[in-house]
């Protein structure tokens, strides 16, 4: 005797049942989950009404709202230098983190050599040895070269430190790519640097803007090492922002890290936007590039 088979409307009671019983360990991770989110964002976000108090000092929460901290910072000089000049280093050690970098994990994962552990273990070493070995390191190595309050220090000693967050990000990528499609563009006529600009670059692009991104992060918001060898000839924005916590507290400085919030924010959605729009570019679209180039 054969079992009648199962009625659309058992199916959806069953299937309402098995939702009802996922739906409570679901909750559970939800509400778990928003509470790691706020425990780790309050903080951050704390000092955005800070940064539009009318105290002369910084409380919470604040007893009126005022853009004095917002014209303080852009009308005083110390601010703006220190700004332009994290901003022009940041920029420099993008460029050159990138370079190197992308060269770097290139070679570390297409190179064939004795002792390439060794070489990615001493690349990546800044992202283990903690800052302030590195910055004591840098320090007493610079002052015997006299570069110590020079921009041209802090731009040499922040690209040692992103580099590897260049190389990472790179080599992730490297790793997924088909070389075939290299060996067909050559087989075609293309040389290396043209195969390397319109085949292999295209595909590994979202991890090379992650790196770049990380890159001008690092330095944009390095302070440990910039107390050591910046000086008084080349304070940045957050070496800037360590002094006045030090020296003068106001809310300049909610002020300040208000806009480094909305900088760094922005950034990270412009590289996000950047990956998807790479991601969506399909090998046979670079592959059929590959033959036009040729």
């Amino acid at each position: 005797m054969t079992s009648a088979p199962a009625r659309p409307a058992d199916m959806a009671t069953g299937a309402r049942r098995r939702r009802r019983s996922v739906s409570v360990p679901r909750l559970i991770l939800y509400v778990f989950c928003a509470m790691v989110l706020v425990y780790l964002v309050f903080p951050v976000l704390v000092v955005i009404p800070l940064s539009f108090s009318s105290a002369q000092y910084l409380t919470f929460p604040p007893p009126g709202f005022s853009l004095q901290w917002y014209r303080n910072f852009f009308t005083r000089s110390d601010w703006v230098s220190a700004a332009i000049l994290s901003f022009w280093v940041a920029s420099v050690v993008m460029i050159l983190a990138t370079i190197l970098g992308t060269l770097a994990s290139i070679g570390l994962v297409r190179g064939r050599f004795p002792g390439r552990g060794v070489v990615n273990t001493f690349i990546v070493s800044p992202l283990i040895v903690p800052a302030i070995i590195v910055a004591i390191g840098i320090y007493f190595f610079y002052a015997q070269l006299g570069l110590v309050g020079r921009p041209i220090a802090l731009i040499t000693a922040h690209t040692a430190l992103a580099v590897p967050f260049v190389v990472v990000n790179v080599t992730a990528t490297l790793y997924g790519f088909d070389e075939r499609l290299e060996y067909a563009a050559m087989n075609l006529g293309a040389n290396r640097l043209r195969t390397f600009w319109h085949v292999t670059l295209p595909i590994i692009r979202p991890g090379v803007l992650a790196g770049a991104l990380f890159a001008f992060i690092t330095s944009w918001d390095e302070l440990i090492v910039a107390i050591f060898i910046s000086g008084t000839g080349a304070v940045t924005l957050p070496r800037k922002m360590w002094d006045s916590i030090r020296f003068q507290i106001d809310p300049t400085i909610a002020a300040v890290s208000t806009l480094l919030i909305i900088i760094t924010g922005s950034l990270f959605f412009s590289a996000e936007m950047l990956r998807r729009r790479s991601e969506r570019m399909r090998t046979s679209v670079v592959a059929e590039e590959a033959v036009e180039v040729a």
